[in-house]
């Protein structure tokens, strides 16, 4: 595809409000002022200096941003052309910008955000996969129905998923899996012995004898690997699950086991892994989503966090063309992986604003609907009165797992979102493995987020 020529519809720049300027809304406004067809003059964070300060990281002189307080403040700050630093979103939803970014990662204020963005008339660029988990579905339905576009983005591994799920199938591959890779690669040191996870180094002198996996027997080798890493390094994470829900919803795709299989894995070996195990994999099925933890030594080339799919090899013949074109090919020739080795972030936010603003096009595609639920499984014994409380950089909660389960609408006895009862207070207990239900909890139903689920429910299941 030449991006110039499609993107040539797009009559004007696209004016974009950022909402949360984490390390994605930094990268994002650093990125967008060396785009012609975008515009990012106001920024919105927990206070308006935190957003002047992102504008100041960007590289945007100070004399040109305004810390604004009010709405009159911010509306006298855009006719004079200034960048606006604002603490609310009340204060800047009138101005006339196109498209709101929702990134805080906050569940609650990212649907509250998206709604009150929705009712305005503007498009969404939905980074919050926290909220998207939830109700996304739902306001991507309401904003349908307001004439406007809700998006997932480029930079982040859902919408590169679903685009690279979307365009196998539109070239005719049979998909088997989708994944991506964890956020940050094992790194193991042959001399040492060592494994390096970011940042982090244990000495696991016994993954050399896991190194190599060999094609029918690689899902078995890969669990002594897993084995290994497994008594230094956490081999599942929330942030992982949430964000194939995301591609679930959008592609029909579901996961094999609730608690995805989440192998380490080297590139080569996507394909022997990634396919049925009736031919030495891991799945038991087709059209199923995963993710691996990248394994590589020092010299090797990371993933990037990247995504991938892999598919039916039905022609041997090009296939084999292909393997000694250095295609990453199963060893028994039956299952090929196709891959993109990055994901930037906000750095390549821009495509998705212009397909929503320009093209009236969201990365969905036009059938996102809850096929899937992201859910919260205790990981002990959780007493009555445990707050489940949610933090730290995965937003995750401590002793709680996520699991990917078929959608269900909200019941007292029905397994929670997991992004609906972090920071709840448990009323009854929950036992180990057990999924916390609705009833376990006492949710705040005036919540933006609970009411906005509710919505969906009856939206989709009537």
């Amino acid at each position: 595809m030449n991006f110039h020529q499609h993107y040539a519809r797009v009559a004007r720049p696209v004016e974009a409000c950022l909402v949360g300027s984490g390390s994605f809304g930094r990268s994002f406004l650093t990125q967008a002022a060396r785009i012609p067809l975008v515009s990012a003059r106001v920024a919105v964070d927990m206070t308006a200096e935190a957003a002047a300060k992102a504008f100041l990281a960007a590289g945007i002189a100070e004399s040109d941003i305004a810390i604004c307080a009010t709405a009159a403040e911010a509306r006298t700050a855009w006719a004079a052309g200034r960048r606006v630093a604002a603490g609310s979103l009340d204060a800047v939803i009138d101005l006339p910008f196109d498209v709101l970014i929702e990134a805080t990662g906050a569940p609650v204020a990212a649907t509250h955000h998206a709604l009150a963005a929705i009712e305005a008339g503007r498009h969404v660029a939905l980074v919050s996969k926290e909220a998207d988990s939830v109700v996304g579905p739902g306001l991507a339905r309401r904003a349908a129905e307001k004439g406007v576009v809700v998006t997932p983005v480029d930079g982040d591994q859902p919408s590169l998923l679903i685009g690279l799920v979307t365009w196998a199938e539109l070239l005719g591959f049979e998909v088997i899996a989708a994944g991506k890779s964890s956020e940050y690669d094992f790194v193991f040191d042959p001399a040492s012995g060592n494994v390096t996870c970011n940042g982090v180094t244990r000495p696991l002198p016994a993954l050399a004898d896991h190194w190599q996996l060999g094609g029918t027997e690689a899902a078995s080798r890969a669990a002594g690997r897993a084995e290994v890493l497994g008594t230094a390094f956490p081999l599942r994470t929330v942030p992982d699950l949430c964000e194939m829900t995301l591609v679930a919803n959008a592609t029909g795709l579901s996961a094999d086991v609730a608690g995805f299989h989440a192998p380490p894995a080297r590139i080569p070996e996507i394909a022997d892994l990634f396919c049925e195990r009736g031919r030495g994999g891991l799945l038991g099925g087709s059209r199923r989503v995963d993710v691996f933890h990248h394994l590589r030594r020092p010299d090797e080339a990371s993933f990037g966090g990247g995504v991938f799919v892999t598919v039916r090899c039905e022609d041997p013949v090009s296939w084999k063309l292909l393997e000694e074109k250095g295609h990453v090919v199963a060893s028994g020739g039956h299952t090929a992986a196709l891959y993109l080795p990055r994901h930037l972030l906000g750095l390549e936010c821009a495509t998705s604003l212009l397909d929503a603003v320009g093209l009236g096009v969201s990365g969905y595609g036009s059938d996102y609907r809850p096929r899937q639920d992201l859910v919260a499984v205790a990981e002990r014994d959780l007493p009555v009165g445990t707050v489940l409380a949610m933090g730290g950089h995965h937003h995750s909660i401590a002793d709680v797992a996520g699991a990917m389960v078929e959608a269900r609408p909200l019941g007292e006895d029905e397994p929670a979102p997991f992004y609906l009862v972090a920071d709840a207070t448990l009323v009854r207990p929950v036992r180990a493995g057990e999924a916390i239900r609705l009833g376990d909890v006492k949710p705040d139903e005036a919540s933006p987020l609970f009411k906005a689920r509710l919505s969906q429910d009856a939206m989709f299941f009537g």
